[in-house]
Formats: structure tokens, sequence, C-alpha cells
């Protein structure tokens, strides 16, 4: 599975560790595209998130995963991608339900509020491991992508 991560200079030690974590799961396969900080000098959040949620869009990317340090700039700019559905989930009942329901693509975590625990895995894999449900989801899902495509 691909995912791109990304992360402003607030978020730049967090993501270090979820990468980390994600490239040593042994259950899951998880190809992981660091799309930066690569610093903890200050950086504008959009340059990241729009990198990452165009690729997610362009379906280069299963999931794209975005951090900053209250998680609102990403999760802002990266909806403004067409065909982008980010969620900001800083526990795993808000990855489970953006997935089954809301058939979130970018999980954003907001890490100047969360520690990376056992909590935060749990969030994390969650996210990446939940189907979406369909059914009445799916037509709410509908309405939002012919929105999208009526708006362009």
């Amino acid at each position: 599975m691909k995912i791109g991560i990304g992360a402003d200079h607030r978020g730049y030690q967090l993501k270090n560790k979820i990468v980390k974590f994600l490239q040593e799961q042994r259950e899951k396969v998880y190809k992981v595209y660091d799309y930066g900080s690569f610093s903890s000098e200050s950086i504008d959040y959009p340059d990241i998130a729009f990198r990452v949620a165009e690729d997610v869009a362009r379906r280069r990317l299963k999931f794209g995963i975005l951090l900053c340090f209250s998680g609102q700039g990403m999760v802002i700019t990266a909806n403004k991608v067409k065909g982008i559905r980010a969620a900001l989930c800083p526990k795993p009942v808000f990855a489970r339900l953006a997935r089954a329901h809301n058939n979130a693509n970018i999980l954003v975590l907001p890490a100047g509020f969360v520690k990376f625990n056992k909590e935060l895995k749990k969030t994390i894999t969650v996210f990446l491991n939940t189907d979406f449900e369909g059914g009445r989801h799916k037509r709410r899902i509908n309405k939002i992508k012919k929105y999208e495509r009526q708006s362009s």
C-alpha cells in the first residue's frame, strides 16, 4: 500500500516517528513516500499539503497522512484538492468513522496535541485498514463528487 506523508516544521519530529513505525510493520507492507519537511526549520504547510493531496487525488498513493501543529491548516488545504476527503482524526474512533462513513483518503493529525504512543499507532492503523461501508454513505459521497464536478 502506497502512503504519502508530509508535515510542516511543527509536525516534523512526529512525522519521522510515524514513517519509521509504518516501515517496521510486518503484517502489512506499506511503501512510504516522505514529502517533507526534512527539518524543523519553518516552512509553509500548504506546500506540503498540496503535493500529498494531488498525488492521492491522482491515485499515485492509496492514502496520505499530514501533520501540522493543530492539523487545521493541513485539513483545510488538502480539502481544496478535488477528490480529497481529508479528516482530522486525533483518536481511533475518528479514524474509523472517517474511513467507514466518509471514505476519507487523507488522515490529518494535530502534532501539537497527540503523542507518539499506542493510541496514535492505533489511530493510524485503524485509518489505513478500515473499509468504506458504502450504502447510505456512498450516496452522500456521490453528492460531494457531483458538487466538485459542477463547481470546477
